[in-house]
């Protein structure tokens, strides 16, 4: 069986294109995967060379152009067609490579995965399901910011698509679905969210446990997440941010005095383990779930060891053939 290939999209994120050529090399080095650098072949051929990170499962796809964050999302995918997060779409679509991973404009990403490889038969948004820590095992949160406004149908499908995920790529059974709410009482919030709790009650193919609020999520009382994507933006950027307050506060609490610092050398083992189980690095990117290919929307500023646990993500979501048991779900849905 061929090496599974998985093309990373060079010239999209802040950090690149280095740092997405530091992850793929480490990604090609140690993953037993084919990994395809999408960009400018003349730049990243001597960024390689440059720096020794050539390897033979490390190959170059040339795209000429970039789709910035500036971009008009629409008119970018229509005439950047040399860019390199089109290319990539397009390698996907074509059978080229069987990920693909971008840290460029996630709007753009989105919406050049809808118009070029397509949804999923059935699916009727495909939508931002990033995995997130909890205080028990790392959670999925699903709509991210995909859509900002949904249907109540539309949460029975995000719900499918994240419990498979889930179950095959995380190894979670029958995992638990809450819907994100106001309150857990099942007259609490609108119209729309009280229609797609009906929705989810009555569905026999996932494990819904109700309404959840907010406090809940970081508690991990549920392993998907369950929201519109105007809500789950607000809450993944306010975890994020959270994190990153709490780890600040903590080293300035660590340097106060030569008693704290004495007491954090003795606990450095644990407290790196805690700045591991909290850093956003760590979870690889966001799957766009009902997108008929396996594309992945890796985090803005991913380093190269974001890059490599997007990959080696990329790789479990190919090989447990997760979109075609969601495939199957949606045809029965």
């Amino acid at each position: 069986m061929d090496k599974i290939k998985i093309a990373i999209d060079a010239h999209g994120g802040d950090n690149a294109p280095l740092e997405q050529i530091k992850g793929g090399y480490d990604a090609a080095r140690q993953l037993d995967v084919t990994v395809v650098l999408v960009g400018n072949q003349e730049i990243l051929s001597g960024i390689i060379s440059e720096n020794g990170l050539s390897h033979p499962n490390l190959e170059i796809a040339d795209a000429r152009e970039v789709i910035t964050n500036d971009d008009d999302v629409m008119s970018a995918i229509k005439t950047k067609k040399d860019s390199s997060m089109v290319v990539g779409l397009n390698m996907i679509k074509a059978g080229r490579a069987d990920a693909f991973i971008s840290a460029g404009s996630t709007g753009a990403l989105m919406t050049g995965a809808t118009l070029i490889v397509k949804r999923i038969p059935g699916v009727r948004r495909a939508a931002l399901a990033p995995i997130f820590i909890t205080d028990r095992d790392p959670a999925m949160l699903i709509d991210a910011g995909a859509n900002t406004s949904c249907k109540p149908e539309y949460f029975l499908d995000f719900a499918i698509m994240a419990s498979v995920y889930m179950e095959r790529v995380e190894g979670i059974t029958n995992p638990r679905v809450g819907l994100v709410n106001i309150g857990t009482e099942l007259s609490k919030g609108g119209d729309n969210i009280r229609s797609a709790y009906d929705i989810l009650s009555a569905a026999a193919n996932i494990n819904f446990i109700g309404n959840i609020e907010a406090r809940d999520i970081p508690a991990g009382v549920c392993d998907v997440v369950v929201c519109d994507g105007f809500t789950g933006n607000i809450i993944l950027k306010l975890m994020e941010g959270m994190g990153i307050v709490f780890y600040k506060n903590l080293k300035e609490i660590v340097k106060e005095n030569v008693f704290s610092m004495l007491g954090a050398a003795l606990m450095k083992k644990g407290l790196m383990r805690f700045k591991k189980k909290i850093d956003y690095h760590e979870f690889g990117g966001a799957p766009l779930l009902g997108i008929d290919g396996v594309v992945i929307k890796a985090h803005g500023s991913s380093n190269a060891r974001s890059v490599f646990i997007a990959a080696e993500q990329a790789k479990r979501f190919v090989q447990n053939r997760a979109n075609d048991e969601i495939k199957r779900e949606m045809e029965v849905n």
